[in-house]
């Protein structure tokens, strides 16, 4: 039996959505909860790799990073 792949989700909300993102494969959905916008791009994600299968397992680092300041307007 074919173990499933854990792939990763970043999510960020825009005005009443939220946006979600799997970085290793890079398909996107969006949904009004975070469940929801997780759920959509578990269903984009499983027909992206239908299509376009990984050939590689993909190890995700996810680490963060300071930006240097800028001016508000």
């Amino acid at each position: 039996m074919v173990k499933p792949k854990v792939l990763t989700a970043v999510l960020h909300k825009e005005e009443d959505m939220y946006v979600a993102e799997c970085p290793e494969v890079g398909t996107f959905s969006q949904g009004k909860t975070i469940e929801e916008a997780i759920n959509n791009l578990k269903e984009a994600t499983e027909l992206y790799l239908e299509e376009f299968p990984l050939e590689t397992d993909i190890k995700s680092i996810i680490t963060t990073f300071e930006v240097a300041p800028v001016a508000e307007t």
